[in-house]
């Protein structure tokens, strides 16, 4: 027979009072068996009492530690799609190199779907990229972009968001991976 172990994290808030926890606080928790299984309960070191040992299968103490910020995305994903139409109705040979690079990156943010890729008689390849919500097709010119070109794009693509680029070591990865995976930057890290 196996035992399920799927126990819940520390908790933010105190299960007695719903006051949240400060960082550098001492809790107290306790791990109880509940109908739906074991259930952790945390609470201020204010609101314990010892009355909460009784029907505890483990009982502890700890500090609590506060979880770190989460983190803007650089590039919301409306923003690079709205930069992407925009880019695309211009039909500006210029933009060719942010255009791919918005489509990968709208592609790794699981917005638009690769469908194919054809090669015109110039020999040029059109990724073909389905969006997922309104399945519209967007013919994509892939411009075979050099691992080195892919941060000058990218750091275009901040600044015509209104960004800020990010700094060079942060920019491309250190291995040489395909540029596609090199297109998902995140500046805060």
């Amino acid at each position: 027979m196996s035992q399920d172990w799927n126990l819940s994290s520390r908790g933010h808030v105190c299960t007695a009072t719903g006051a949240p926890f400060e960082d550098g606080r001492t809790i107290c928790s306790r791990l109880v068996f509940g109908e739906g299984g074991y259930v952790r309960e945390d609470y201020l070191q204010e609101a314990w009492h010892d009355g909460l040992r009784e029907g505890a299968l483990s009982v502890w103490k700890g500090v609590y530690r506060a979880p770190p910020p989460r983190k803007a995305e650089p590039l919301r994903k409306e923003n690079a799609e709205a930069l992407l139409r925009e880019l695309i109705e211009t039909e500006d040979e210029r933009n060719r190199n942010v255009i791919f690079i918005l489509a990968v990156m709208l592609e790794r943010k699981r917005l638009f779907v690769e469908r194919d890729v054809a090669v015109r008689e110039d020999g040029v390849k059109i990724r073909l990229y389905e969006h997922r919500g309104t399945g519209e097709i967007f013919a994509v010119p892939d411009p075979e972009l050099k691992l080195s070109e892919i941060e000058s794009v990218q750091r275009e693509i901040f600044l015509k968001l209104g960004g800020e680029a990010p700094a060079s070591e942060e920019a491309i990865p250190q291995s040489e991976t395909a540029a596609a995976e090199a297109v998902e930057v995140d500046p805060q890290e």
